[in-house]
Formats: C-alpha cells, structure tokens, sequence
C-alpha cells in the first residue's frame, strides 16, 4: 500500500521526516524528539504510531491543552517524561503602562531571529502578560537575540512551565453535515456564508489552513487541520465522522473569534 495516497503532496516531505524518526527509534533504541508540530502534522505522526507498534509517540507542549506540541517518539520500554520534551517557557518584561503587545508582533519579532516556526511553541497572552514557549536548544539564542517587540524594549525571563498563563481560548462545537472536504465548502458552512462568498475570500488570499495562506477553493481539508479566515476568525476541523447514507460528510468542528 503506499502511505502517500492517504496523505496530501505537499505532506510528503513531512512523511518521509516522520519515516525516518521511526526507522531512527526502531534502528538505535533511543528517543528522537521533533520540533513543534502543529494539528495536523500531529495528526499525521499519531497515524504512523499504532497500539500495536513497538515504537510509542507522546506530545507535550509545555502545558496541558496546548496547540503546537513536541512529539517524543521512544522505544515502547522506556518511560516518558516532561523534562524528556525539552521546552523552554519565557515571560516578557517590559513597561506594561505605556505598550501594549499584541500577538502577531510577538510571532513576528521572533521570526526575524532566523529560527524556523517548529522552533517556538504557543505565544501566550492574558491581560498584561506575555509568554511564549521554545525548544530548550534555542533558548540562551532567542534570550540574547531578542530585545525588542515591535517598538516597545523587552527582556526575556525564564520561568517553570507551570507558571504558563492559561489562553481562556472557547471554542464552540459544531456538526455539519456537507457535500465534499473541499475548503470553499467547509469554509461556506462553519462560517455560515455563501459558497460564491467562500470562495472569494479564498480567492483573495484571506484564507489560511494551518498557517499557510491557500488560494484554491478546491484544496481538500483533512482531520486536525486549522482554518483562519481573516475578519471571520478560527476554525479547526476536530473529527471527521465520515459519510451519511446520503454520502455527505459529517464532520464535528470548533469555532471560535
């Protein structure tokens, strides 16, 4: 059977990644821990990991309900441990009376050090506080590199990960029931818009499914997958149920703004 057909063409570098942590693990009996993953490239690993496999795979992304996680992929002897992710969790100090620090120019200021997005984890905000999360072999770069947010002068602190800020993110349960996993489809009826009005917003570049803009309202949308549609907020693809005796698709989605 090939694995491929299962899968997206774009996918297949990440697959042929997740073959060979596997093939890594089976070969060496030692543990390969990967960098964040978002939904559906969590998705993607927990598919290759069966009940049955002698290898075992577990996330963790610095607390509990996080989005991109580190998956520990081991031998099924060894033991999993927190400390074994390897997640570093940074709190921004800076003067809170005068600035502001919104989300996107946290993501944005930390890309400019040159580090890849599997790098950093969940970028964290309630109130006043700003956290953000990175793998621990960054760390002491990203804390010498990073001085500044936007215009506002920061620092980096470095506290226990039980000290992350909770999201206070509410996502709104839906079941829809529709005629294809094409992307102007699902986006028509988790936004509740038209089909004609989907498929410009996609058009136009407003759409991205798990952080990559994609303008083709035909691109089919998977289980796990992200989808942000710019003025209208986020939605995620939670389960696919599969069909209806109409031969529709049932699938259970989150919401939210």
């Amino acid at each position: 059977m090939n694995i491929y057909q299962h899968f997206r063409p774009e996918e297949r570098e990440f697959i042929d990644q997740v073959f060979g942590w596997k093939e890594y693990v089976e070969t060496s009996y030692s543990a390969r821990l990967s960098d964040f993953l978002d939904p559906r490239e969590q998705q993607i690993v927990k598919s290759f990991f069966g009940m049955q496999s002698e290898v075992k795979c577990d996330f963790f992304g610095g607390f509990e309900g996080a989005e991109r996680q580190r998956a520990l992929i081991y031998p099924d002897y060894m033991e999993a441990t927190q400390n074994e992710f390897q997640i570093t969790l940074f709190e921004l100090e800076y003067a809170k009376k005068f600035v502001r620090i919104e989300h996107r120019q946290v993501l944005g200021s930390l890309m400019s050090l040159g580090l890849k997005r599997g790098k950093y984890g969940d970028i964290l905000l309630a109130e006043e506080q700003v956290q953000f999360l990175a793998a621990a072999e960054v760390a002491e770069y990203v804390k010498l590199q990073l001085d500044s947010i936007g215009r506002a002068g920061i620092s980096l602190k470095e506290i226990p990960l039980h000290r992350a800020v909770g999201q206070e993110e509410r996502w709104h349960e839906v079941a829809v029931t529709i005629s294809s996993m094409r992307l102007d489809v699902i986006v028509s009826a988790l936004y509740n818009i038209s089909r004609q009005k989907s498929q410009l917003y996609i058009q136009q570049g407003k759409a991205k499914v798990n952080w990559a803009a994609v303008e083709n309202p035909s691109f089919m949308c998977g289980e796990g997958d992200v989808l942000s549609i710019r003025g209208l907020g986020r939605a995620k693809i939670v389960t696919v149920e599969g069909k209806t005796k109409k031969d529709k698709w049932r699938v259970i989605a989150g919401r939210k703004k």
